[in-house]
């Protein structure tokens, strides 16, 4: 790279990657056949980036392209199991095939599994790591492959958890691989800027939202799977994925609940100890039956396009948090007190 690049493309300086405007861009999306991935398929075509979409269920993703292209936007799919190192690279073809690049990758795709840690088999497990913590480093290395070789500055966007920095009961082997997926985005992070790669960053860490990830999640619980409390909009995290691709960005937190939780974790550790053991596991069930006990789609790709869930409380259809920290104008002095009413909300019942 020339010495004039590598002062472009700077990071660890003063100096960050110089990001297209959305509606130049072209957006690989993984997991978008549903929640976070459906909504910000749909947002960023409507505002004209490119979409390249990529699920496991081949008529969801036909049914998306479809939709989109009937409004005169450009869209494109790929079928690919991101747990799969082969499928991931299935993506990268397909899109130069179709594009000849790509300007932002989000690592969206995501599964999870409810139920007690000793109860949880250790093959389930590891399926979900394949997806959760695997794909987003099999999406990682694609994407800042491609961006080094074109010499110029491209968005790697990873979705990180309100459980990524803190335990959490019932879902105790999602926590651990968003906790990888934390710790892979940082240390890759690091690495890239001290190379001055072109390659920007970003963490995104969503609270509670409403999407369907219950129902495509495996349950060893005798209740059905669900948030129960405030929560939001799938909107608000596809707001914040592609602010990302356009600014910059180290760590974006979408509502306060989830910055308000990593700061009592990382400061009151024993505090958010007893604060998970009394009130975090009845906020993760409805009191009925579950649907479906077992892997459920863990293996099997899920239904219908579908971006909200089936939960019992208020959804928000805006981040405060979240608009604060994207103006830096409104972040002084706005982040704890929203947080801090956040988090009251989420633990209360």
């Amino acid at each position: 790279m020339k010495a004039k690049q590598i002062k472009e493309y700077k990071i660890s300086g003063k100096t960050k990657p110089t990001l297209k405007k959305l509606e130049d861009q072209v957006i690989v999306i993984t997991g978008a056949t549903s929640g976070i991935g459906l909504a910000t398929a749909r947002i960023a075509a409507a505002r004209g980036a490119k979409v390249a979409v990529a699920g496991r269920t081949e008529e969801s993703l036909k049914e998306l392209v479809q939709e989109l292209t009937s409004k005169g936007q450009e869209a494109m799919y790929v079928q690919a199991d991101v747990g799969k190192q082969e499928d991931v690279k299935k993506i990268t073809e397909s899109v130069f095939l179709a594009y000849g690049r790509f300007d932002t990758w989000v690592n969206n795709a995501g599964v999870t599994i409810f139920g007690e840690a000793m109860d949880v088999p250790i093959e389930d497990m590891k399926r979900l790591f394949d997806t959760d913590f695997w794909g987003v480093v099999y999406g990682s290395k694609e994407a800042v492959a491609h961006y080094k070789e074109r010499e110029r500055a491209g968005a790697l966007i990873n979705i990180g958890s309100l459980f990524g920095g803190t335990g959490a009961t019932l879902q105790s082997i999602y926590s651990p691989a968003k906790f990888a997926v934390h710790s892979w985005t940082e240390n890759i992070r690091n690495e890239l800027a001290a190379a001055n790669a072109p390659v920007s960053v970003t963490l995104v860490h969503p609270g509670r939202i409403d999407t369907p990830y219950n129902a495509h999640a495996g349950n060893y619980m005798d209740k059905q799977p669900a948030h129960v409390g405030m929560m939001y909009a799938p909107e608000t995290v596809a707001e914040a994925i592609l602010y990302a691709a356009e600014h910059p960005k180290r760590d974006i937190f979408v509502g306060g609940q989830a910055k308000a939780l990593e700061l009592i974790g990382n400061l009151m550790p024993r505090f958010y100890d007893k604060m998970a053991q009394s009130l975090l596991s009845r906020t993760q069930h409805l009191d009925r039956e579950p649907d479906v006990r077992g892997a459920n789609t863990l293996r099997e790709p899920g239904g219908e396009l579908k971006e909200t869930g089936d939960h019992a409380g208020m959804v928000r259809s805006t981040s405060l948090y979240l608009k604060a920290s994207t103006s830096p104008f409104l972040m002084i002095g706005a982040g704890i007190g929203i947080g801090a009413i956040a988090a009251g909300t989420l633990l209360k019942k």
